[in-house]
């Protein structure tokens, strides 16, 4: 049966694009999503964090944000949820220009590896879920015209959070203590093959040409993925990325 997909035109770190997602994963994975966050609000009477999890060019930005859209145009079944990403949370580009940390032996600057585990502020991603939950923060966001942070630039009072990034189930120091602040979360599960051509193919959009975009993907993008496929805790659901952008529940 061939799917009928539904586009939706959004804004996505800062920028208009056009996506699509089938009707069957709207209705059958992504809506009870929703009910599921509506129904442990209610429950635990209190803030929910929820955690979007995925490894890079999986597509978990542009999914978080359809997902509070979809929770805003469907408001009369469940409760509006607030999308955040962790990517708010990366050093400073000052600091990476000037910090290392070892990797395979050697000491190398953190912008060589920028989008590492190495390379976030976790103590502070900690701190700032743990506002959130309470009274409300001010959360931080990465402004990708300018390649940088911005500290404290939206205010978050939202009563379910989902918070989009790759480590939030990380089994590693300090990540951890991430993975314990969530209530539910999501995994998505992508081919490998999959996730190199949407992150080469990203670079290249952004300038590189197809040799830096590949050296850039094997010294650190493929090495990231590793990491999450492989050590991340177990997710409440786990979804898996289709070649046609679509999701399906596993």
């Amino acid at each position: 049966m061939e799917k009928k997909f539904l586009t939706y035109n959004m804004e996505v770190n800062g920028i208009l694009q056009e996506v699509k997602f089938s009707e069957a994963a709207i209705e059958e994975i992504f809506m009870p999503f929703l009910h599921e966050l509506t129904d442990l609000k209610m429950t635990m009477d209190r803030k929910v964090i929820a955690f979007l999890v995925a490894p890079p060019g999986a597509g978990k930005s542009t999914l978080a944000q359809f997902l509070e859209q979809l929770s805003r145009e469907r408001s009369n079944e469940v409760d509006k949820i607030r999308a955040l990403s962790m990517d708010g949370f990366h050093y400073t580009t000052a600091y990476m220009n000037v910090t290392t940390i070892e990797r395979d032996g050697e000491q190398i600057f953190m912008r060589d590896v920028k989008g590492a585990p190495e390379t976030f502020d976790v103590d502070l991603l900690v701190e700032k879920i743990r506002e959130a939950r309470q009274d409300g923060t001010d959360w931080n966001i990465y402004d990708r015209k300018i390649h940088d942070v911005l500290p404290d630039y939206w205010s978050v009072e939202d009563d379910i959070l989902l918070i989009e990034g790759n480590y939030l189930l990380l089994k590693e120091a300090g990540w951890t203590n991430v993975r314990v602040l969530g209530d539910y979360s999501v995994f998505i599960e992508a081919e490998p093959y999959l996730l190199r051509e949407r992150l080469i193919n990203r670079k290249i959009a952004g300038g590189k040409s197809r040799e830096e975009a590949e050296k850039f993907y094997d010294f650190s993008d493929s090495k990231n993925i590793e990491r999450v496929m492989k050590n991340s805790a177990r997710a409440d659901e786990t979804w898996k990325l289709l070649p046609d952008g679509d999701f399906e529940k596993n």
